[in-house]
């Protein structure tokens, strides 16, 4: 369930990257992801800029948004949601390619995404990301990530950094499947979750949605794919290793 919020940033507050005059360690952040709860619940948790040396300067909902706000207050990194309206990360990380070139001060992006699927992962960093971890990941361990990304390395969840090391090893480029291609962005992550055994309940929690738009999800998903029941989409994701 998106919500249209209106984006908010300090314009013209970009500083150098690095520490704050007492010596501490210190990053500037935009948060970009389409659910206000989710953005006030990361702001709580890595936000206290004198405990976690996170500061968080604009927040924004969709791609127009999160261009216009990462522009304004050039942050060292973007916590970026990977499934946005108006395009998705993909896109965010496009129309901001010059920000991250940008040899004296480049903007720096982490994907923040409940996506742990090798597509997303593999877009996002083709764009430009400087990593992707997933929403399960604990506040701590999301500080920690921030800064080295702000430093110039390479994070990832777990399992996540394999898909990028096979798919970057490859020559091939992937093969088409029409069927997917039919799916949207959040159609597929209904998908997976109802492959791996997910109640609605489970899914529209995980997801921010509620149990009706899970439903409503499912029922389009079955159409478009000619299925009839969620044992049918099982054994459909799982012949094509989506789960």
């Amino acid at each position: 369930m998106s919500d249209a919020t209106e984006a908010n940033g300090t314009a013209g507050a970009a500083e150098p990257a690095g520490s704050d005059p007492t010596g501490k360690r210190h990053v500037r952040v935009v948060l970009v992801d389409d659910h206000r709860m989710f953005r006030t619940g990361v702001q709580a948790e890595i936000g206290q800029t004198a405990e976690t040396g996170v500061e968080v300067v604009g927040e924004a909902a969709d791609v127009d948004q999160a261009v216009s706000v990462i522009t304004a207050t050039r942050p060292e990194v973007v916590l970026l949601d990977v499934h946005l309206p108006g395009g998705g990360g993909v896109e965010v990380l496009r129309r901001c390619a010059a920000l991250m070139a940008d040899a004296e001060r480049p903007v720096r992006f982490l994907a923040l995404s409940v996506s742990d699927a090798a597509e997303d992962v593999i877009g996002v960093i083709r764009g430009g990301a400087r990593g992707y971890v997933t929403k399960t990941i604990t506040g701590t361990d999301l500080v920690d990530s921030v800064f080295r990304v702000q430093e110039g390395d390479a994070v990832f969840s777990p399992r996540l950094a394999g898909f990028v090391l096979d798919a970057f090893a490859s020559t091939d480029a992937p093969p088409v499947d029409e069927d997917m291609d039919r799916l949207t962005q959040r159609e597929r992550e209904v998908l997976r979750l109802i492959a791996r055994g997910y109640a609605y309940k489970e899914i529209a929690k995980q997801l921010f949605i509620s149990v009706k738009t899970v439903e409503s999800h499912v029922s389009a998903v079955l159409r478009k794919l000619q299925l009839s029941n969620r044992h049918e989409l099982t054994r459909w994701a799982t012949a094509r290793r989506l789960v």
